[in-house]
C-alpha cells in the first residue's frame, strides 16, 4: 500500500491560497524569500510585466507546487510482511578428518563408503534443516582448525564441509584441542544458545589439552557438547586363508565421549550405520529445535523521487518558456528602439 511518512507536510499546498487572499487584500508586497517565491509570483491576481499570467502556466505552477509538497510529504510503498532471519543456535560442528576414517565400513544403496563420505552424506542434509542458526565448521586430526567461522551462510559451510580431504589435518586425533577450539569460538555468544557436535571415530592421542580438561572448560563456558561415535562393530575381512570378522571401532574411546556429553549437558551418540546416524542427526534436531518465532518488517521503497521529479521537470518547463518569453521581449524592445 501507498503511504505518507510526513502528511501534515500536506498541509504546505494550501500556502499559494493564502498567498492570493493576502496579495487580493493588501497593496502587492515582494514575494515571500522562499525557494519558489518565482513560482508563486504567477499565481492569480499577480501580473507578469503588466500582463496577466496565462491560465496555463498558473496551472502549471499550481501542479510544480503540489508535486514538491507531496514529496516533502515522503510517499513510500510499504510491501507485505517479511519475516526475518531466525536466530537460532550458535552450533558448531566438529569433525574428525583423521586417516582412521578411510575405513569402509559404512554401506550406501549396497555400496561400501567410508566414514567421512557417511559423514558428509548426512550433515549436508543436517546443514539444510538449520535455517536460522548460525553454524561453524572446525576439522580436526593432529590438530583442529577452523575451517568456517559461525556464520548464517549454510551454503558455504556446507561447501567447505563437502571439500574436506583426510589427512588433511594430520594423522593421529586431538580431540582435547578440538573440543577447546569450539569453546573459544562459542563462548563470546548468548547463554543457552552455544551447541557443539562432535564426531570422531577413535581415541585422544595427539594435543595440548586433554579431553577432560576441555570438557571442563566447555562446562563452565555453558557449551552443550553433543559427541558421536561412528564405525561398525564387526565387517568381514577377506585374506589369504578365508574370511574372519574384526572389530573396526576397537580405538573408539566410548567412555570418553560419554563422560564428556555428560558433563555438558549433551548426549553421547553411536553410529554403527548410515541410517545410525541419521537418525542421531535428527535427534540433536528436536533436543536441540530451530526457534520458530522470528521478528517481520515490512520492507519500504520511497516513492518521493517521482513527485520530486515531476516538479523539476515542471520548473524547467515554466524556465525555458519565461526565458522564452523574456529574450522575445528584448529583441521586440530593440528593435522599436531602432525605429
Amino acid at each position: 500500500m501507498i503511504s505518507l511518512a510526513y502528511p501534515w507536510v500536506l498541509l504546505l499546498a494550501l500556502l499559494p491560497l493564502l498567498l492570493i487572499s493576502r496579495r487580493q487584500k493588501s497593496e502587492p508586497v515582494d514575494a515571500p524569500v522562499i525557494p519558489v517565491g518565482h513560482w508563486l509570483s504567477g499565481m492569480p491576481g499577480v501580473s507578469t510585466h503588466g500582463k496577466p499570467t496565462p491560465w496555463w502556466r498558473k496551472l502549471l505552477v499550481l501542479a510544480a507546487w503540489i508535486c514538491l509538497v507531496v514529496a516533502l510529504a515522503r510517499p513510500q510503498h510499504v510491501g507485505e510482511q517479511v519475516q526475518m532471519p531466525i536466530t537460532g543456535r550458535d552450533l558448531m560442528l566438529v569433525v574428525d578428518i583423521s586417516p582412521s576414517m578411510e575405513e569402509k565400513d559404512m554401506v550406501l544403496h549396497g555400496r561400501s563408503i567410508n566414514r567421512l563420505q557417511a559423514v558428509k552424506r548426512v550433515l549436508n542434509d543436517f546443514i539444510d534443516q538449520r535455517e536460522g542458526d548460525r553454524l561453524g565448521l572446525i576439522l580436526f586430526g593432529t590438530e583442529p582448525y577452523v575451517q568456517a567461522p559461525l556464520t548464517f551462510d549454510r551454503e558455504t559451510v556446507r561447501t567447505l564441509l563437502l571439500e574436506s580431504g583426510l589427512g588433511m589435518a594430520g594423522r593421529a586425533t586431538a580431540i582435547g584441542d578440538a573440543v577447546g577450539l569450539a569453546v573459544k569460538r562459542l563462548r563470546d555468544r548468548p547463554q543457552e544458545q552455544r551447541v557443539a557436535i562432535m564426531l570422531t571415530d577413535g581415541a585422544n592421542t595427539a594435543g595440548e589439552i586433554s579431553p577432560d580438561k576441555a570438557t571442563d572448560i566447555a562446562a563452565s563456558a555453558g557449551v552443550r557438547l553433543y559427541t558421536i561415535g561412528i564405525g561398525a562393530d564387526s565387517v568381514i575381512e577377506r585374506g589369504l586363508l578365508g574370511t574372519r570378522r574384526v572389530n573396526p571401532s576397537r580405538d573408539l574411546d566410548e567412555d570418553l565421549l560419554n563422560r564428556m556429553a555428560e558433563q555438558t549437558g549433551g548426549r553421547y551418540f553411536r553410529a554403527r550405520s548410515l541410517p545410525e546416524l541419521e537418525m542421531i542427526y535428527d535427534s540433536i534436531n528436536q533436543l536441540e529445535p530451530i526457534e520458530q518465532e522470528g521478528q517481520f518488517f515490512r520492507p519500504v521503497t520511497e516513492l518521493y523521487v517521482w513527485p520530486a521529479g515531476f516538479a523539476i521537470v515542471i520548473w524547467l518547463m515554466l524556465m525555458t518558456v519565461r526565458f522564452a518569453h523574456t529574450r522575445s521581449r528584448v529583441i521586440t524592445e530593440t528593435e522599436a528602439d531602432r525605429d
